[in-house]
Protein backbone atom coordinates (compact mmCIF):
# COMPACT_ATOMS: atom_id res chain seq x y z
CA UNK A 1 0.00 0.00 0.00
CA UNK A 2 1.01 3.33 -0.64
CA UNK A 3 -0.05 6.82 1.66
CA UNK A 4 -1.87 9.51 -0.16
CA UNK A 5 -4.10 12.58 0.65
CA UNK A 6 -7.79 12.31 -0.25
CA UNK A 7 -9.26 13.58 -3.91
CA UNK A 8 -9.01 16.92 -3.65
CA UNK A 9 -6.07 17.64 -1.28
CA UNK A 10 -4.53 16.41 -4.77
CA UNK A 11 -5.65 19.71 -6.18
CA UNK A 12 -2.34 22.16 -6.21
CA UNK A 13 -4.13 25.15 -7.38
CA UNK A 14 -6.84 25.01 -4.42
CA UNK A 15 -5.13 23.80 -1.58
CA UNK A 16 -2.63 25.89 0.44
CA UNK A 17 0.39 23.86 1.33
CA UNK A 18 -0.06 24.68 4.57
CA UNK A 19 -3.02 22.56 5.20
CA UNK A 20 -1.20 19.59 4.55
CA UNK A 21 0.17 19.44 7.79
CA UNK A 22 -2.82 18.97 9.99
CA UNK A 23 -6.52 19.54 7.86
CA UNK A 24 -5.87 16.89 5.04
CA UNK A 25 -7.04 13.61 5.52
CA UNK A 26 -5.03 10.70 4.29
CA UNK A 27 -5.68 7.45 2.94
CA UNK A 28 -3.65 4.11 2.08
CA UNK A 29 -4.17 2.87 -1.68
CA UNK A 30 -3.11 -0.09 -3.36
CA UNK A 31 1.01 0.93 -4.56
CA UNK A 32 0.05 -1.26 -7.84
CA UNK A 33 -3.56 -1.24 -8.47
CA UNK A 34 -3.39 -3.31 -11.55
CA UNK A 35 -2.53 -6.16 -9.66
CA UNK A 36 -5.32 -6.15 -7.25
CA UNK A 37 -3.55 -7.49 -4.57
CA UNK A 38 -6.14 -6.88 -1.88
CA UNK A 39 -8.74 -8.73 -4.02
CA UNK A 40 -6.20 -11.70 -4.76
CA UNK A 41 -5.93 -12.02 -0.74
CA UNK A 42 -8.76 -11.68 0.45
CA UNK A 43 -10.13 -14.48 -2.13
CA UNK A 44 -7.23 -17.02 -0.78
CA UNK A 45 -8.37 -15.57 3.04
CA UNK A 46 -12.14 -16.52 2.66
CA UNK A 47 -13.37 -19.44 5.03
CA UNK A 48 -9.79 -19.60 6.65
CA UNK A 49 -9.64 -19.88 10.16
CA UNK A 50 -5.84 -18.86 11.19
CA UNK A 51 -2.80 -17.11 9.07
CA UNK A 52 0.71 -16.64 9.74
CA UNK A 53 2.11 -13.82 8.34
CA UNK A 54 5.91 -14.63 6.74
CA UNK A 55 6.42 -11.43 5.75
CA UNK A 56 10.22 -9.73 6.07
CA UNK A 57 11.35 -9.40 9.67
CA UNK A 58 11.84 -5.44 9.57
CA UNK A 59 9.44 -2.66 10.64
CA UNK A 60 8.76 -2.22 6.85
CA UNK A 61 8.27 -6.09 6.85
CA UNK A 62 6.07 -5.71 10.10
CA UNK A 63 4.12 -2.77 8.62
CA UNK A 64 2.96 -5.14 5.33
CA UNK A 65 1.45 -7.98 7.83
CA UNK A 66 -1.07 -5.29 9.33
CA UNK A 67 -1.79 -4.15 5.47
CA UNK A 68 -2.46 -7.58 5.23
CA UNK A 69 -4.39 -8.27 8.03
CA UNK A 70 -6.78 -4.96 7.17
CA UNK A 71 -7.34 -6.88 4.11
CA UNK A 72 -8.11 -10.44 5.34
CA UNK A 73 -9.79 -10.26 8.47
CA UNK A 74 -13.23 -9.49 7.19
CA UNK A 75 -13.57 -12.64 5.58
CA UNK A 76 -12.06 -14.88 7.32
CA UNK A 77 -13.93 -17.53 10.32
CA UNK A 78 -14.24 -16.29 13.44
CA UNK A 79 -12.60 -18.43 15.75
CA UNK A 80 -12.48 -17.76 19.49
CA UNK A 81 -8.90 -18.59 19.90
CA UNK A 82 -5.95 -16.47 18.59
CA UNK A 83 -6.22 -16.85 14.76
CA UNK A 84 -3.37 -14.03 13.95
CA UNK A 85 0.53 -15.39 14.26
CA UNK A 86 3.69 -14.35 12.99
CA UNK A 87 6.21 -16.16 11.74
CA UNK A 88 10.11 -15.16 12.82
CA UNK A 89 13.27 -15.68 10.78
CA UNK A 90 16.30 -14.88 9.59
CA UNK A 91 17.19 -16.81 5.94
CA UNK A 92 15.44 -19.31 4.12
CA UNK A 93 17.39 -22.52 5.16
CA UNK A 94 14.90 -25.64 6.17
CA UNK A 95 16.24 -24.98 9.79
CA UNK A 96 15.01 -21.69 9.74
CA UNK A 97 11.95 -21.88 8.43
CA UNK A 98 11.09 -25.05 10.53
CA UNK A 99 12.46 -22.86 13.62
CA UNK A 100 9.56 -20.49 12.61
CA UNK A 101 7.01 -22.41 12.59
CA UNK A 102 8.11 -24.02 15.96
CA UNK A 103 8.12 -20.56 17.62
CA UNK A 104 5.24 -18.15 16.31
CA UNK A 105 4.60 -15.26 17.83
CA UNK A 106 2.88 -12.07 16.80
CA UNK A 107 2.88 -9.13 14.76
CA UNK A 108 4.24 -5.99 16.15
CA UNK A 109 2.01 -2.89 16.11
CA UNK A 110 4.46 -0.93 17.38
CA UNK A 111 7.19 -1.30 14.60
CA UNK A 112 4.14 -0.84 12.46
CA UNK A 113 3.07 1.84 13.65
CA UNK A 114 6.69 3.74 13.44
CA UNK A 115 6.23 3.35 9.42
CA UNK A 116 3.36 4.61 9.41
CA UNK A 117 4.65 7.67 10.94
CA UNK A 118 7.51 7.90 8.88
CA UNK A 119 5.40 7.58 5.49
CA UNK A 120 3.01 10.24 6.59
CA UNK A 121 5.48 12.99 7.67
CA UNK A 122 7.11 12.60 4.48
CA UNK A 123 4.14 12.65 2.68
CA UNK A 124 3.06 15.55 4.74
CA UNK A 125 5.90 17.55 4.86
CA UNK A 126 7.19 17.14 1.98
CA UNK A 127 4.16 17.75 -0.19
CA UNK A 128 3.87 21.45 1.25
CA UNK A 129 7.31 22.47 0.75
CA UNK A 130 7.80 21.07 -2.56
CA UNK A 131 4.62 22.32 -3.50
CA UNK A 132 4.91 25.84 -2.13
CA UNK A 133 8.29 26.56 -3.50
CA UNK A 134 7.40 24.99 -6.96
CA UNK A 135 4.47 27.40 -7.20
CA UNK A 136 6.56 30.48 -6.27
CA UNK A 137 9.28 29.38 -8.70
CA UNK A 138 7.38 28.38 -11.55
CA UNK A 139 8.18 30.54 -14.66
CA UNK A 140 9.78 33.66 -12.24
CA UNK A 141 13.19 32.15 -13.89
CA UNK A 142 12.96 30.60 -16.49
CA UNK A 143 14.40 26.95 -16.64
CA UNK A 144 16.58 26.78 -13.24
CA UNK A 145 18.58 24.43 -14.46
CA UNK A 146 20.15 26.63 -17.51
CA UNK A 147 19.90 30.22 -16.58
CA UNK A 148 21.96 30.83 -13.30
CA UNK A 149 25.49 31.14 -14.35
CA UNK A 150 27.90 30.59 -11.85
CA UNK A 151 30.65 27.74 -11.54
CA UNK A 152 31.25 25.47 -8.59
CA UNK A 153 34.96 25.03 -8.87
CA UNK A 154 35.36 28.66 -9.48
CA UNK A 155 33.86 29.32 -6.04
CA UNK A 156 35.12 26.64 -3.65
CA UNK A 157 39.01 28.33 -3.80
CA UNK A 158 37.13 31.76 -2.96
CA UNK A 159 36.18 30.48 0.66
CA UNK A 160 38.81 27.54 1.58
CA UNK A 161 41.80 28.72 3.15
CA UNK A 162 44.81 27.52 1.89
CA UNK A 163 47.88 26.66 4.23
CA UNK A 164 51.44 26.73 3.02
CA UNK A 165 53.72 23.51 4.65
CA UNK A 166 57.04 22.34 4.01
CA UNK A 167 58.31 18.67 4.76
CA UNK A 168 62.14 17.76 4.85
CA UNK A 169 62.48 14.74 2.39
CA UNK A 170 66.28 12.60 2.95
CA UNK A 171 67.55 9.98 0.64
CA UNK A 172 69.85 7.65 1.68
CA UNK A 173 72.85 6.07 -0.66
CA UNK A 174 75.83 3.44 -0.78
CA UNK A 175 74.91 1.71 2.81
CA UNK A 176 77.49 0.80 4.78
CA UNK A 177 77.55 -1.30 7.69
CA UNK A 178 79.65 -0.79 10.57
CA UNK A 179 82.20 -3.31 10.30
CA UNK A 180 81.36 -5.19 6.79
CA UNK A 181 81.21 -4.34 3.24
CA UNK A 182 77.34 -4.58 2.31
CA UNK A 183 76.64 -1.93 -0.02
CA UNK A 184 72.81 -1.03 -0.80
CA UNK A 185 72.52 0.94 -4.48
CA UNK A 186 69.33 1.92 -4.52
CA UNK A 187 68.20 5.51 -2.87
CA UNK A 188 66.04 4.85 0.70
CA UNK A 189 63.99 7.81 1.37
CA UNK A 190 63.72 8.94 5.16
CA UNK A 191 60.36 10.53 6.84
CA UNK A 192 61.11 13.81 8.53
CA UNK A 193 59.97 13.00 12.57
CA UNK A 194 58.40 16.36 12.61
CA UNK A 195 56.29 15.73 9.83
CA UNK A 196 56.29 19.44 8.37
CA UNK A 197 56.13 22.97 9.58
CA UNK A 198 54.37 25.93 8.53
CA UNK A 199 56.99 28.35 7.95
CA UNK A 200 58.95 27.96 5.36
CA UNK A 201 62.69 29.53 6.68
CA UNK A 202 61.52 27.51 9.89
CA UNK A 203 61.82 24.48 7.60
CA UNK A 204 65.35 25.97 6.14
CA UNK A 205 66.80 26.40 9.04
CA UNK A 206 66.19 22.05 9.72
CA UNK A 207 67.65 21.38 5.97
CA UNK A 208 70.66 23.40 6.84
CA UNK A 209 70.94 21.52 10.32
CA UNK A 210 70.62 18.50 9.01
CA UNK A 211 72.88 18.97 6.38
CA UNK A 212 75.70 19.67 8.90
CA UNK A 213 76.16 15.71 8.83
CA UNK A 214 76.15 13.40 5.56
CA UNK A 215 76.18 10.13 7.61
CA UNK A 216 72.92 9.06 8.75
CA UNK A 217 73.07 7.10 11.94
CA UNK A 218 70.95 4.07 12.74
CA UNK A 219 69.45 4.76 16.03
CA UNK A 220 67.10 1.52 16.60
CA UNK A 221 65.58 -1.08 14.77
CA UNK A 222 62.31 -2.18 15.39
CA UNK A 223 60.02 -5.30 14.25
CA UNK A 224 56.64 -6.32 14.96
CA UNK A 225 53.97 -8.54 13.70
CA UNK A 226 50.97 -7.69 12.80
CA UNK A 227 47.43 -8.44 11.18
CA UNK A 228 45.17 -7.48 8.80
CA UNK A 229 41.50 -8.56 9.93
CA UNK A 230 39.18 -9.93 7.87
CA UNK A 231 36.16 -8.36 6.87
CA UNK A 232 32.62 -8.59 8.80
CA UNK A 233 30.30 -10.45 7.32
CA UNK A 234 28.38 -8.48 4.18
CA UNK A 235 25.16 -6.29 4.77
CA UNK A 236 23.41 -3.86 2.43
CA UNK A 237 25.23 -0.65 3.07
CA UNK A 238 28.94 -1.74 2.49
CA UNK A 239 27.90 -3.58 -0.35
CA UNK A 240 26.88 -0.64 -1.91
CA UNK A 241 29.38 1.51 -0.44
CA UNK A 242 32.11 -1.51 -2.56
CA UNK A 243 30.04 -1.28 -5.37
CA UNK A 244 29.63 2.34 -6.09
CA UNK A 245 33.51 2.97 -5.17
CA UNK A 246 35.06 -0.17 -6.49
CA UNK A 247 33.21 -1.23 -9.18
CA UNK A 248 31.34 2.25 -10.55
CA UNK A 249 27.80 0.95 -10.16
CA UNK A 250 24.98 3.32 -8.60
CA UNK A 251 23.52 2.57 -5.40
CA UNK A 252 20.41 1.86 -7.53
CA UNK A 253 21.67 -0.12 -10.21
CA UNK A 254 23.12 -1.88 -7.43
CA UNK A 255 19.96 -3.34 -5.67
CA UNK A 256 18.40 -4.01 -8.75
CA UNK A 257 21.28 -6.16 -10.09
CA UNK A 258 21.42 -7.87 -6.47
CA UNK A 259 17.79 -8.36 -6.25
CA UNK A 260 18.15 -10.23 -9.75
CA UNK A 261 20.74 -12.52 -8.27
CA UNK A 262 18.45 -13.16 -5.47
CA UNK A 263 15.38 -13.95 -7.41
CA UNK A 264 17.26 -16.54 -9.54
CA UNK A 265 19.13 -18.13 -6.33
CA UNK A 266 22.84 -17.01 -6.74
CA UNK A 267 22.65 -14.91 -3.77
CA UNK A 268 20.82 -14.30 -0.12
CA UNK A 269 18.36 -11.66 0.70
CA UNK A 270 20.31 -8.68 -0.17
CA UNK A 271 18.29 -6.03 2.49
CA UNK A 272 20.29 -6.64 5.36
CA UNK A 273 21.64 -4.29 8.51
CA UNK A 274 22.95 -7.64 9.77
CA UNK A 275 26.84 -8.34 9.92
CA UNK A 276 26.67 -11.62 12.14
CA UNK A 277 26.15 -14.77 11.19
CA UNK A 278 23.16 -17.20 13.07
CA UNK A 279 24.69 -20.17 14.82
CA UNK A 280 23.13 -22.30 12.57
CA UNK A 281 24.08 -20.85 9.24
CA UNK A 282 25.23 -23.48 7.22
CA UNK A 283 28.68 -21.52 6.04
CA UNK A 284 30.18 -24.94 5.09
CA UNK A 285 27.33 -26.17 2.58
CA UNK A 286 27.98 -22.19 0.98
CA UNK A 287 31.66 -22.65 0.62
CA UNK A 288 30.83 -26.09 -0.81
CA UNK A 289 29.16 -24.29 -3.73
CA UNK A 290 32.39 -22.16 -4.62
CA UNK A 291 34.51 -25.32 -4.69
CA UNK A 292 34.69 -25.72 -8.56
CA UNK A 293 34.86 -22.36 -9.74
CA UNK A 294 38.27 -21.96 -10.90
CA UNK A 295 38.45 -18.03 -9.78
CA UNK A 296 38.95 -18.97 -6.07
CA UNK A 297 38.74 -23.14 -6.09
CA UNK A 298 41.76 -22.66 -4.74
CA UNK A 299 41.32 -21.13 -1.65
CA UNK A 300 37.94 -22.78 -1.09
CA UNK A 301 39.19 -26.24 -1.51
CA UNK A 302 42.22 -24.85 1.12
CA UNK A 303 39.66 -23.72 3.48
CA UNK A 304 38.03 -26.71 3.24
CA UNK A 305 40.94 -29.16 4.09
CA UNK A 306 41.86 -27.08 6.82
CA UNK A 307 39.20 -25.57 8.38
CA UNK A 308 36.78 -22.59 7.86
CA UNK A 309 37.49 -19.69 10.19
CA UNK A 310 34.85 -18.58 12.16
CA UNK A 311 33.49 -14.98 11.12
CA UNK A 312 34.78 -11.94 12.87
CA UNK A 313 31.24 -11.09 15.36
CA UNK A 314 29.33 -8.06 14.06
CA UNK A 315 25.95 -6.70 14.25
CA UNK A 316 22.91 -9.13 14.51
CA UNK A 317 19.80 -6.79 14.39
CA UNK A 318 17.46 -9.69 13.54
CA UNK A 319 16.14 -9.03 9.73
CA UNK A 320 18.26 -11.31 7.36
CA UNK A 321 21.40 -12.99 7.40
CA UNK A 322 24.44 -11.38 5.89
CA UNK A 323 25.08 -11.13 2.04
CA UNK A 324 25.97 -14.90 0.69
CA UNK A 325 26.31 -16.80 -2.42
CA UNK A 326 23.88 -19.58 -2.42
CA UNK A 327 24.83 -21.03 -5.46
CA UNK A 328 27.76 -21.47 -7.90
CA UNK A 329 27.86 -19.14 -10.89
CA UNK A 330 29.81 -18.74 -14.27
CA UNK A 331 30.81 -15.43 -15.32
CA UNK A 332 29.07 -15.75 -18.39
CA UNK A 333 25.68 -16.73 -17.13
CA UNK A 334 25.04 -13.37 -14.84
CA UNK A 335 25.88 -10.66 -17.59
CA UNK A 336 28.56 -8.10 -16.65
CA UNK A 337 27.47 -6.22 -14.00
CA UNK A 338 25.47 -9.17 -12.60
CA UNK A 339 28.96 -11.20 -12.41
CA UNK A 340 31.01 -8.32 -10.82
CA UNK A 341 28.79 -7.78 -8.57
CA UNK A 342 28.44 -11.87 -7.27
CA UNK A 343 32.24 -12.03 -7.84
CA UNK A 344 32.96 -9.59 -5.26
CA UNK A 345 30.26 -11.14 -2.56
CA UNK A 346 31.78 -14.13 -3.00
CA UNK A 347 35.07 -13.48 -2.45
CA UNK A 348 33.48 -11.37 0.77
CA UNK A 349 32.45 -14.80 1.54
CA UNK A 350 35.26 -16.66 1.48
CA UNK A 351 37.17 -13.96 2.86
CA UNK A 352 34.72 -14.15 6.00
CA UNK A 353 35.94 -17.60 6.77
CA UNK A 354 39.48 -17.43 6.05
CA UNK A 355 42.57 -16.31 8.38
CA UNK A 356 43.37 -12.78 8.82
CA UNK A 357 46.38 -11.32 6.48
CA UNK A 358 49.74 -11.38 8.69
CA UNK A 359 53.16 -9.54 8.15
CA UNK A 360 55.89 -8.14 9.45
CA UNK A 361 56.37 -4.32 9.96
CA UNK A 362 60.27 -3.03 10.37
CA UNK A 363 60.45 0.54 11.47
CA UNK A 364 64.05 2.13 11.08
CA UNK A 365 64.96 4.95 13.28
CA UNK A 366 67.77 7.53 12.26
CA UNK A 367 69.50 10.55 13.05
CA UNK A 368 71.08 13.08 10.42
CA UNK A 369 72.67 16.15 12.72
CA UNK A 370 70.36 16.57 15.16
CA UNK A 371 67.33 16.12 13.34
CA UNK A 372 65.34 12.47 13.36
CA UNK A 373 64.09 10.54 11.05
CA UNK A 374 62.38 6.51 10.14
CA UNK A 375 61.16 4.17 7.69
CA UNK A 376 58.94 1.86 7.65
CA UNK A 377 58.31 -1.58 5.68
CA UNK A 378 56.42 -4.64 5.59
CA UNK A 379 57.25 -8.42 4.89
CA UNK A 380 54.12 -10.82 4.01
CA UNK A 381 54.04 -13.46 6.31
CA UNK A 382 50.95 -15.50 5.31
CA UNK A 383 48.17 -13.38 2.74
CA UNK A 384 45.20 -15.30 4.48
CA UNK A 385 42.28 -13.24 2.83
CA UNK A 386 44.09 -11.57 1.10
CA UNK A 387 44.17 -14.31 -1.29
CA UNK A 388 40.81 -13.94 -2.23
CA UNK A 389 40.24 -10.42 -2.01
CA UNK A 390 44.15 -8.98 -3.27
CA UNK A 391 43.17 -5.28 -3.91
CA UNK A 392 43.88 -5.54 0.06
CA UNK A 393 47.18 -7.53 0.34
CA UNK A 394 49.77 -5.89 1.48
CA UNK A 395 51.65 -4.23 -1.57
CA UNK A 396 55.27 -5.71 -2.53
CA UNK A 397 57.81 -3.18 -1.16
CA UNK A 398 61.94 -3.02 -1.58
CA UNK A 399 63.13 -4.90 1.45
CA UNK A 400 64.68 -2.17 4.11
CA UNK A 401 68.18 -3.38 4.44
CA UNK A 402 69.40 -5.64 7.34
CA UNK A 403 71.10 -3.28 9.88
CA UNK A 404 71.36 -2.71 13.74
CA UNK A 405 72.20 -0.42 16.03
CA UNK A 406 75.34 2.08 15.29
CA UNK A 407 75.14 1.45 11.78
CA UNK A 408 75.59 4.44 9.39
CA UNK A 409 74.33 5.21 5.57
CA UNK A 410 75.57 7.77 3.56
CA UNK A 411 73.11 11.08 3.07
CA UNK A 412 72.45 11.39 -0.95
CA UNK A 413 70.13 14.55 -0.88
CA UNK A 414 68.52 16.24 1.91
CA UNK A 415 65.55 18.44 0.59
CA UNK A 416 62.51 20.71 1.57
CA UNK A 417 59.51 19.55 0.27
CA UNK A 418 56.67 22.74 -0.40
CA UNK A 419 52.93 21.68 -0.35
CA UNK A 420 49.44 23.68 -0.27
CA UNK A 421 46.82 22.37 1.92
CA UNK A 422 43.68 21.39 -1.04
CA UNK A 423 39.91 22.20 -0.17
CA UNK A 424 37.88 18.83 0.32
CA UNK A 425 36.77 17.13 -2.60
CA UNK A 426 33.54 16.27 -3.89
CA UNK A 427 31.25 13.80 -2.12
CA UNK A 428 31.25 10.26 -3.06
CA UNK A 429 28.34 7.92 -3.28
CA UNK A 430 30.13 5.45 -0.71
CA UNK A 431 30.99 8.81 1.16
CA UNK A 432 27.21 9.77 1.92
CA UNK A 433 26.61 6.42 2.33
CA UNK A 434 28.57 6.21 5.35
CA UNK A 435 27.25 10.06 6.02
CA UNK A 436 23.94 8.62 6.46
CA UNK A 437 24.34 5.68 7.79
CA UNK A 438 26.19 7.61 10.77
CA UNK A 439 23.29 9.87 11.19
CA UNK A 440 21.07 7.43 11.22
CA UNK A 441 19.33 8.76 8.04
CA UNK A 442 17.70 6.35 5.54
CA UNK A 443 17.57 2.42 5.82
CA UNK A 444 19.23 -0.33 3.61
CA UNK A 445 16.39 -0.35 1.60
CA UNK A 446 15.88 3.08 1.08
CA UNK A 447 19.43 4.65 0.83
CA UNK A 448 19.65 4.06 -2.75
CA UNK A 449 16.23 5.65 -3.52
CA UNK A 450 17.84 9.25 -1.41
CA UNK A 451 20.43 9.29 -3.64
CA UNK A 452 19.02 8.35 -6.89
CA UNK A 453 16.24 11.17 -5.92
CA UNK A 454 18.76 13.77 -5.69
CA UNK A 455 20.16 13.04 -9.15
CA UNK A 456 17.04 12.45 -10.89
CA UNK A 457 15.82 16.02 -9.15
CA UNK A 458 19.07 17.71 -11.19
CA UNK A 459 20.25 18.60 -7.46
CA UNK A 460 23.51 16.80 -8.16
CA UNK A 461 25.56 14.90 -10.84
CA UNK A 462 27.93 12.24 -11.07
CA UNK A 463 30.83 12.50 -12.21
CA UNK A 464 34.15 10.44 -12.64
CA UNK A 465 34.70 8.17 -9.52
CA UNK A 466 30.79 8.22 -8.81
CA UNK A 467 31.32 11.56 -7.25
CA UNK A 468 28.27 14.19 -6.46
CA UNK A 469 28.75 17.56 -8.18
CA UNK A 470 26.18 19.81 -7.20
CA UNK A 471 24.30 21.28 -9.86
CA UNK A 472 23.20 25.06 -10.21
CA UNK A 473 19.79 24.43 -8.90
CA UNK A 474 21.02 22.30 -6.29
CA UNK A 475 23.55 24.70 -4.77
CA UNK A 476 21.42 27.01 -4.80
CA UNK A 477 18.72 25.97 -3.21
CA UNK A 478 21.01 24.51 -0.60
CA UNK A 479 22.28 28.31 0.12
CA UNK A 480 18.87 29.47 -0.09
CA UNK A 481 17.57 26.85 2.44
CA UNK A 482 20.88 27.16 4.38
CA UNK A 483 20.25 31.27 4.65
CA UNK A 484 16.87 30.74 5.73
CA UNK A 485 16.51 28.29 7.77
CA UNK A 486 19.99 25.62 8.71
CA UNK A 487 18.02 22.91 9.49
CA UNK A 488 16.42 22.00 6.53
CA UNK A 489 19.21 21.15 4.77
CA UNK A 490 22.04 19.66 7.69
CA UNK A 491 21.03 16.17 8.53
CA UNK A 492 20.41 16.95 12.59
CA UNK A 493 17.09 17.27 12.41
CA UNK A 494 15.94 14.34 10.21
CA UNK A 495 18.34 11.99 12.27
CA UNK A 496 16.22 13.52 15.67
CA UNK A 497 13.42 12.53 13.94
CA UNK A 498 14.24 8.66 13.29
CA UNK A 499 15.06 8.69 16.95
CA UNK A 500 11.99 9.35 17.99
CA UNK A 501 10.42 6.88 15.08
CA UNK A 502 12.92 4.14 16.44
CA UNK A 503 11.57 4.91 20.15
CA UNK A 504 7.74 4.07 18.50
CA UNK A 505 9.12 0.84 17.37
CA UNK A 506 9.85 -0.12 20.88
CA UNK A 507 6.85 0.88 22.63
CA UNK A 508 8.46 4.03 24.19
CA UNK A 509 7.21 6.71 22.55
CA UNK A 510 3.37 7.27 21.71
CA UNK A 511 2.87 7.21 17.97
CA UNK A 512 0.41 9.89 17.82
CA UNK A 513 2.05 12.34 20.28
CA UNK A 514 5.57 12.06 18.41
CA UNK A 515 3.62 12.43 14.77
CA UNK A 516 1.60 15.62 15.93
CA UNK A 517 5.10 17.08 17.75
CA UNK A 518 6.97 16.88 14.33
CA UNK A 519 4.66 18.09 12.38
CA UNK A 520 3.93 21.07 14.71
CA UNK A 521 7.94 21.61 14.23
CA UNK A 522 7.84 20.96 10.40
CA UNK A 523 4.85 23.57 10.55
CA UNK A 524 6.21 26.31 12.03
CA UNK A 525 9.17 25.83 9.86
CA UNK A 526 6.78 25.94 7.16
CA UNK A 527 5.16 29.15 8.10
CA UNK A 528 9.11 30.61 8.67
CA UNK A 529 10.12 29.23 4.91
CA UNK A 530 7.43 31.40 3.47
CA UNK A 531 8.06 34.89 5.58
CA UNK A 532 11.86 34.20 4.28
CA UNK A 533 11.31 33.40 0.69
CA UNK A 534 12.43 36.80 -0.50
CA UNK A 535 16.04 36.01 0.55
CA UNK A 536 15.63 33.08 -0.92
CA UNK A 537 14.95 35.03 -4.18
CA UNK A 538 17.22 37.53 -4.07
CA UNK A 539 20.03 34.99 -4.01
CA UNK A 540 18.36 33.54 -7.42
CA UNK A 541 18.51 37.07 -8.73
CA UNK A 542 22.10 37.50 -7.81
CA UNK A 543 23.04 33.95 -9.50
CA UNK A 544 20.59 34.41 -12.11
CA UNK A 545 21.82 37.97 -12.75
CA UNK A 546 23.28 38.37 -16.73
CA UNK A 547 27.32 39.33 -16.67
CA UNK A 548 28.42 42.93 -16.98
CA UNK A 549 28.73 44.04 -20.87
CA UNK A 550 31.59 42.82 -22.33
CA UNK A 551 32.85 40.68 -19.32
CA UNK A 552 32.62 36.97 -20.31
CA UNK A 553 33.88 35.17 -16.98
CA UNK A 554 30.86 34.08 -15.47
CA UNK A 555 29.01 35.04 -12.38
CA UNK A 556 30.31 33.39 -9.20
CA UNK A 557 28.25 32.76 -6.03
CA UNK A 558 30.33 33.17 -2.89
CA UNK A 559 28.68 31.37 -0.50
CA UNK A 560 27.71 33.61 3.10
CA UNK A 561 28.47 30.10 5.15
CA UNK A 562 31.55 28.98 6.55
CA UNK A 563 33.25 26.04 4.04
CA UNK A 564 33.12 23.64 6.72
CA UNK A 565 29.38 24.29 7.41
CA UNK A 566 28.95 24.80 3.71
CA UNK A 567 30.32 20.98 3.13
CA UNK A 568 28.22 19.80 6.06
CA UNK A 569 24.94 21.64 3.95
CA UNK A 570 25.61 20.06 0.67
CA UNK A 571 25.88 16.65 2.13
CA UNK A 572 22.72 17.42 4.37
CA UNK A 573 20.76 18.06 0.56
CA UNK A 574 21.23 14.67 -0.11
CA UNK A 575 19.51 13.50 3.31
CA UNK A 576 16.67 16.06 2.89
CA UNK A 577 15.80 13.84 -0.90
CA UNK A 578 13.18 12.08 0.52
CA UNK A 579 10.92 15.02 1.64
CA UNK A 580 11.34 17.79 -1.00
Amino acid sequence: MSLDFIGKYNNWDKVDPAELFSTAPTEKKEANPKLNMVKFLQVEARGCDYVVLWLDCDKEGENICFEVLDAIQPVMNRVREQSVYRAKFSSITDTDIWNAMDHLGEPNRNEALSVDARQELDLRIGCAFTRFQTKYFQGKYGNLDSTFDFILDHARPQHWASAWNAMIRSSLLNQRLTGCSKERTAPLTLDWSRVRVFDREVGQMFVNLAKTSRVAQVESVSKKEKAKQRPQALNTVEMLKVASSSLGMSPQHTMQIAERLYIQGYISYPRTETTHYPEHFDLKGALKQQSSNPYWAEEVKALLSTGLNRPRKGSDVGDHPPITPMRAASEGELGSDGWRLYDYITRHFIATVSQDCTYLQTTIDFTIGSEAFSCSGKTLISAGYTAVMPWQGIPLEEALPACERGDTFTVDEIKLVEKQTSPPDYLTEAELITLMEKHGIGTDASIPVHINNVCQRNYVTVENGRKLKPTNLGIVLVHGYYKTDAELVLPTIRSAVEKQLSLISLGKANHQQVLQHTLDIFKRKFHYFVDSIPSMDELMEVTSRPSPAGCTAPTVMRPTVSPERSHQAVQGAALSAGRV
